[in-house]
């Protein structure tokens, strides 16, 4: 499969989403992420699984591809600083799936909530298999975007966003960017150094998708696993629990939508 760096319904992955499918096709560079997701399964990104019995609340959270001014990128936003869970976490816009939403409406919601993104403009090719989180009990769907035509999106939330973060890929390819992610407890997990300065840790949730998404495709670069980088207290502010995880979303009660 070719490596983009230089290149100009809930529970079901592969093919389109069923939203924008008249919009622009996708560029070459895509393609591969198409095909992967059709074939890649939950195992491939995670040990987690729903359970069975169908008790898992559900969620979904919008991976966004795009063409920028450095060639293809993904969208992320960073959490507010002051958020009661996660503050500062780079992350996808998702949140928790309101009563008879889809996964893809969901996402595409979440996304003009948070962000101001305009869900016509958006063509969901793909969704990858539901990821467990079991500290919440929640089914997360990834839902695969191209945004063939960006006008351009903005913080809409400021309770809830902090900055967005237009990341090409090459930069999460780059092996100087990549690292190991320690938490103060001890967990440890791969991780990306993103933003105009490449200071802002991408971790947790979203940095392992991307993680796992890139090895199952074959772009993974070799990278340097022992150099290691601790999360800023910024972030660690408002973590109540005893044992983090690789994939974690946290209740927010008073609010209408959990956040991813």
């Amino acid at each position: 499969m070719s490596d983009p760096g230089g290149a100009d319904g809930h529970g079901g992955h592969g093919g389109d989403g069923g939203h924008g499918g008249s919009l622009a096709p996708l560029p070459e560079w895509l393609l591969p992420v198409q095909e992967g997701a059709a074939s890649i399964t939950a195992d491939h990104l995670t040990r987690f699984t729903p359970p069975a019995d169908g008790s898992a609340r559900l969620g979904a959270v919008l991976m966004l591809f795009a063409e920028g001014a450095q060639g293809p990128e993904l969208l992320l936003t960073e959490r507010a600083h002051d958020m009661r869970s996660h503050p500062g976490q780079v992350s996808f816009p998702g949140g928790g799936l309101d009563p008879g939403e889809t996964a893809v409406q969901a996402a595409l919601r979440e996304a003009e909530e948070e962000v101001g993104l305009e869900p016509a403009e958006v063509r969901v090719f793909a969704t990858l298999p539901d990821l467990w989180l079991p500290p919440s009990n929640f089914a997360v769907t990834p839902v695969l975007g191209w945004w063939a035509h960006p006008s351009g999106v903005h913080i809409a939330s400021r309770d809830e966003v902090h900055a967005i973060h237009h990341v090409p890929i090459s930069e999460l390819l780059d092996p100087t960017h990549r690292v190991t992610v320690r938490h103060p407890r001890g967990y440890q997990s791969p991780g990306f150094m993103i933003g105009p300065d490449n200071d802002v840790i991408l971790w947790g949730f979203t940095g392992g998708i991307i993680a796992k998404l890139f090895d199952f495709l074959g772009w993974t670069q070799p990278w340097d696993e022992t150099r290691v980088r601790d999360l800023p207290d910024y972030m660690l502010a408002a973590d109540p629990r005893p044992t983090p995880g690789l994939l974690d979303i946290e209740d927010e009660p008073d609010r209408p939508h959990e956040d991813i």
